[in-house]
């Protein structure tokens, strides 16, 4: 008895510890404001804190998400974030946020976040957004694809490092504000990364990852260097 009631608390401490955690570490103290990695002395998993004696109100002030980014690229989109190298303020706390503007039809491409997960929420025009599932454990079975038009006032959440994406479906500018749940969420965008890394991932490598001939690798990583 003893046995199995021990073995069922290990699978409920195994099942639920996880919870527990974000992805960025519970802070300690207030605030810990960012120095900024130019003056810091350390590297470390995160920030280093600046003096809390020398912290100003601007550390946790930014301005500027009221004016549309430039979308005069090939996506037609910009991505304006404000994470901890913009707001030193938001070290430790586990939270960033983006303005996204988009041209019509502009594309913000596939990606992952690899440490947040995303709240959007649409405030002008109207966007097709999606994200793909990670790998089936059953081989036979595909990835989910799960996709919402959304219109002004509309969520729609992006859980952590699932690849999504949103794209501009009408014939005016969107703008939606998103916010992520890490200081510093990153992103990998992933035509960029299998085609533009460098150096470019061995063309062996993409033809027998994507079954395609050379001449189409040749192609795609052309449009990234």
């Amino acid at each position: 008895m003893k046995m199995a009631l021990g073995f069922l608390t290990a699978i409920l401490i195994a099942c639920f510890a996880p919870v527990a955690y974000a992805s960025d570490p519970s802070p300690l103290q207030d605030f810990c404001v960012a120095v900024n990695d130019s003056v810091a002395a350390v590297f470390v998993n995160g920030k280093i804190c600046k003096n809390p004696n020398m912290v100003v109100a601007n550390d946790f002030f930014f301005s500027g998400l009221n004016m549309p980014g430039n979308t005069s690229n090939p996506l037609g989109s910009r991505v304006t974030t404000v994470n901890v190298n913009q707001l030193p303020g938001l070290n430790t706390l586990g939270i960033s946020l983006v303005r996204i503007d988009y041209a019509p039809y502009g594309l913000n491409p596939p990606h992952t976040h690899p440490r947040a997960t995303e709240v959007l929420v649409v405030l002008e025009g109207t966007l097709y957004v999606g994200f793909v599932t990670s790998n089936p454990a059953d081989p036979n079975q595909k990835n989910k694809l799960f996709t919402k038009y959304l219109n002004p006032g509309d969520v729609f959440v992006f859980p952590e490092g699932l690849i999504h994406f949103q794209f501009n479906v009408g014939h005016k500018n969107a703008v939606a504000f998103a916010s992520l749940s890490s200081q510093n969420p990153g992103v990998i965008t992933i035509a960029n990364a299998v085609f533009g890394s460098d150096p470019p991932i061995n063309q062996a490598v993409l033809t027998k990852a994507f079954q395609v001939k050379k001449k189409v690798i040749d192609y795609l990583q052309a449009q990234f260097h």
